[in-house]
Formats: structure tokens, C-alpha cells, sequence
């Protein structure tokens, strides 16, 4: 079974990117997703408290996971060990469409170490805290909360038309957000993406020791 599990966060990239970015990277692996997770669990809690995530996970193994980077299962280091470690008690493979690796119980662990790491260097960047949105994020749109609903009925072939009478929005205003963030493209999977043969060795170059800090 694969599993896309989608967690936006106000720092990094949110459920539209991801959706993108995931299904372009499905069909370039000829994957097919069964389950499509949208997470809006602040990202200040804790795996602990994300019971619902944790529950599903628990109860489906040997699955495949894709999710678009480390930070998404969590921004808590010692959280995010634990979700990996959990995964692959289960028998996940992962794959992270950002870095462009897979990962399972199997990984060289210097692959999972730089995922971890580079999530600490990612954290520890300054300009993350900055005020306002992040460099290259999209507005936020009163059509957000949708998001999932239009990706489903555009999936299915509905036309605008439809999905703004089943939704209740303008027509018009539908089209343009639609337009404006690809959404046939992300509901079908055609955007193209591709990645470096050496992308494991190039995630484990980017480690930093104590001395290059």
C-alpha cells in the first residue's frame, strides 16, 4: 500500500506545494497512491499527541511512504527519530521527494543521519524565524480549505463548473486559483521531476561536524 502523508507548516512549504510535488514524484516512479493523509495538526505538537497519525501508521505495515521531506513527520529532532524508527519497526520504505531518496530498515545509516542533520542545520537557520512569509511560499487562499476536495473532484473529471456548484464558490474565482497553482497538473501527477543518480551521496556531503559549524 502506498500512503502520501502531507503536513504543511508556516516555515517551510504547505499542502499545495507538497500535493505537487508528491504526485509528480508518484507517477515518475509509477506509484499508485491509496491513501492520501492531510495532516493540519499544529506543528507544535508532539508525536505523542498526534494519536490519529500514529494509530494508522501502527495499524498498516510493509507499506510505502511518501512524503516530500523530513521535516513534514516532524520539526522535533528526537520526534522524528522515533517516527523513522517506528516506520521502519513496520516495514515503511520512505521516500522523500526533496532530498530525492528512499530509505528503509535496510539504509546505509549515514543517508539517515544527513535527513536528520539537515533538518537540525534547517532549524538552526536564522532566517527561518524571520516575520512574515517564507521566501517563494504562496498567499494564503480563502480556497485552502478546499484544497483536498478540488484535488478529489478534479481527479474524478468534474469540471470547474461543477466543483464551484458542489463547493459553493464562484465559478470565476475557482478557475483562477486552479490556474494559478496548476491544480489539474497536481491532481493528475503530469508535472515532470526528476532527480540526481548521486542524490544519497550528496544528502551525506552535507553533514557538518563540530569543527566546520
Amino acid at each position: 500500500m502506498v500512503v502520501s502523508y502531507i503536513r504543511p507548516d508556516k516555515h517551510f512549504d504547505g499542502a499545495y506545494d507538497q500535493l505537487k510535488m508528491i504526485n509528480a514524484y508518484a507517477r515518475s516512479k509509477d506509484l499508485s497512491i491509496a491513501h492520501e493523509l492531510i495532516d493540519q495538526t499544529s506543528q507544535s505538537k508532539r508525536i505523542a499527541e498526534r494519536v490519529e497519525v500514529s494509530e494508522f501508521f501502527h495499524q498498516h505495515e510493509n507499506g510505502i511512504l511518501i512524503v516530500f521531506d523530513s521535516w513534514v513527520l516532524s520539526t522535533y529532532i528526537e520526534d522524528l527519530v522515533q517516527m523513522i524508527s517506528c516506520l521502519f519497526k513496520h516495514n515503511y520504505t520512505i521516500h522523500l521527494v526533496k532530498p530525492g531518496v528512499v530509505i528503509d530498515k535496510r539504509s546505509d545509516v549515514m543517508v539517515v543521519l544527513g535527513l536528520i542533520d539537515q533538518l537540525r542545520q534547517t532549524l538552526q537557520n536564522e532566517s527561518k524565524k524571520a516575520i512574515g512569509r517564507p521566501k517563494g511560499s504562496r498567499s494564503s487562499s480563502k480556497f485552502d480549505k478546499y484544497l483536498d476536495d478540488i484535488i478529489g473532484h478534479l481527479r474524478a473529471g468534474k469540471s470547474v463548473s461543477e466543483i464551484a456548484r458542489i463547493v459553493g464558490v464562484s465559478r470565476s474565482s475557482l478557475k483562477d486559483y486552479i490556474e494559478s497553482r496548476e491544480l489539474r497538473q497536481v491532481a493528475l501527477g503530469s508535472l515532470q521531476l526528476t532527480h540526481s543518480d548521486t542524490s544519497e551521496e550528496e544528502l551525506i556531503q552535507t553533514i557538518k561536524c563540530l569543527t566546520e559549524q
